[in-house]
């Protein structure tokens, strides 16, 4: 076959758009999906049109990158330009046929756990875009599976969009359209485009695997029927399901006779147990999208094989197709966003609970001290990409600590004190700033012949040298009394007189130590396994003006770093 000019440059972009994200090479699942995608009309020769793909896929991954950009941008220019693109839209690239006043975004989380900063990243771009076109966002919970979903999580869900400031201009559930959605699904079948399938889930898996369609895919005197019997309540959970009708030898497994509505015995949050059968992902989503007017749906690389299903759901219905573009998932190393990770390390008491500080949920970043403007200006400096990068921790605290900085409080605390006795030195009331730029006011300390100091610092001191009492005076060692358990060291006080050479450490007053303990969260995986040695509890002494504080404020402890106080006598380490 041979291909017209418009078929060619379509495959030719689509391949080196995927060649670019892949270091240069294409991949033939996903050339294919985004072919058909962009020419729902090439469908019918997809036999045809395959070979063709797979001819102009090995001469595109023959080339060097160099090349393939130079030829794409011949074909394309726009697409070679993305720095225009993030100077003019911070960090995200115009959408495709966007008109000012008319765009429509939605954030479609499922209700099945609390948020976490995946969602922060996809509720923070849909927003974005909703505010850059002067448009709405809609925030969807995405409740078709009873088994799942809690009440608990939908106001989690509430409170965490709330928290990073993101303002829906509606706030609505598919279970409120679930008598819609069912319509919709039985015209479907009736219409030939989908079809009631009695298999059991082993023979489906098996058949599709192979590419063999089912015997009742096949059997079209009972289609109605067993539709009537199905929504009638005939059918047990995992006896009856309603698959869509697609192809069963495409190399897109998503098109194989997806499942569309499987019958669900379970109270849902909203409409209790009235309803029976529901709406997979599969089908829910492309409807609800294209009647809630949505113009661009936005969601994870993991559905961008399934963007052929949602048009070609949409098109046997003859509904409006949104636009549908990826973006690559947020995670860290070490810190898995997925629910069937968290779970069971929630219920085994592995962890304490949502809000454990180790996990990245909104709430236990909230705990941990993260600011909402910090992640999102985070999220936007990423910009739009689809390439799968787990971006390092770090940069979230970098952005973090910008914000934090000239708010907290500078204050002391000794991690496993060691006690300091000093020699002639008189009591005195010495005055402290809160903060070395900010208004933060100060605290008065009274200090007589004994501080504390941190067992770490402790550890490094000798007879004969000096350190500097951070705000205080200079002393000299005389004597160094450590055990492993206990100890005490002895100084002379010799000047008052900063002196930049010598090291500075912090201490707190024997007279106003108060006990504190900070939670420091570590990786909560190393090598794909729990780590058991993801939390550490550093106990101590800090200045009883640390009660002053208000809960959950920030406070900076001097070379120690950001906490967030947790309790009266307790805070959660936020980073450096």
């Amino acid at each position: 076959m041979s291909l017209d000019s418009s078929i060619e440059r379509t495959i030719k972009l689509v391949t080196l758009k995927n060649a670019l994200e892949y270091d240069g090479k294409a991949k033939l699942e996903a050339v294919i999906s985004k072919t058909m995608a962009s020419r729902p009309d090439l469908r019918t020769n997809i036999k045809v049109i395959i070979p063709e793909i797979k001819r102009l896929l090995d001469q595109v991954n023959s080339l060097a990158i160099s090349e393939q950009k130079t030829l794409l941008q011949e074909i394309s220019p726009p697409a070679v330009e993305p720095e225009k693109q993030v100077e003019k839209f911070s960090g995200l690239p115009e959408l495709h046929g966007a008109e000012l006043g008319k765009v429509v975004t939605r954030f479609p989380p499922e209700p099945n756990g609390y948020p976490h900063i995946g969602h922060a990243k996809a509720a923070i771009i849909d927003e974005e875009y909703a505010k850059m076109y002067n448009g709405k966002l809609i925030l969807r919970f995405d409740d078709t599976n009873p088994l799942n979903e809690r009440v608990e999580y939908y106001d989690a869900i509430k409170e965490g969009i709330e928290w990073l400031g993101i303002k829906p201009a509606i706030i609505k559930n598919t279970s409120d359209d679930i008598f819609i959605l069912q319509d919709y699904g039985k015209k479907l079948v009736t219409s030939r485009g989908a079809y009631v399938c009695r298999c059991d889930q082993k023979t489906i898996q098996m058949l599709r695997s192979k590419g063999l369609e089912c015997a009742c895919r096949m059997d079209n005197n009972s289609y109605e029927q067993a539709l009537v019997e199905m929504f009638a309540g005939s059918f047990e959970p995992n006896e009856a399901t309603i698959r869509f009708r697609g192809d069963m030898t495409s190399l897109n497994s998503a098109m194989r006779d997806p499942t569309l509505f499987r019958i669900i015995d379970g109270d849902h949050p909203v409409l209790g147990t009235k309803v029976r059968v529901y709406p997979t992902y599969d089908f829910a989503a492309p409807l609800e999208d294209s009647l809630d007017g949505v113009t661009h749906a936005m969601r994870t690389k993991e559905y961008e094989l399934r963007n052929e299903l949602y048009n070609a759901v949409l098109e046997r219905l003859h509904l409006r197709k949104p636009v549908v573009s990826e973006f690559s998932r947020l995670e860290f190393e070490g810190l898995p966003v997925s629910k069937r990770r968290i779970k069971p390390l929630i219920e085994n008491g592995s962890l304490s609970g949502w809000d454990d500080p180790r996990l990245p949920t909104l709430i236990a970043l909230k705990r941990r001290g993260f600011l909402p403007e910090a992640i999102r200006k985070f999220v936007l400096s990423l910009g739009w990409t689809l390439a799968e990068a787990k971006p390092p921790f770090e940069s979230l605290e970098a952005f973090n600590r910008k914000n934090l900085d000239e708010h907290s409080m500078r204050l002391f605390f000794v991690r496993d004190p060691i006690e300091l006795r000093i020699k002639n030195a008189n009591p005195v009331s010495v005055e402290l700033r809160n903060h070395p730029s900010s208004n933060l006011g100060s605290r008065s300390v009274r200090v007589n012949d004994t501080v504390y100091i941190a067992r770490s610092d402790a550890d490094r001191l000798s007879e004969g040298s000096t350190i500097r009492l951070m705000e205080l005076y200079n002393v000299k060692i005389t004597k160094v009394e450590l055990a492993q358990d206990i100890g005490r060291i002895y100084a002379d006080m010799i000047s008052t007189n900063l002196t930049h050479s010598i090291q500075k450490i912090q201490w707190v007053a024997y007279d106003d130590k108060l006990p504190y303990k900070i939670i420091i969260p570590k990786k909560l995986f190393s090598n794909d396994k729990f780590n058991s040695n993801s939390l550490e509890i550093a106990s101590g002494y800090a200045e009883s003006f640390v009660s002053n504080l208000r809960l959950h404020s920030s406070v900076q402890f001097v070379r120690y770093g950001f906490c967030r106080i947790d309790n009266s006598q307790q805070a959660v380490f936020t980073h450096r």
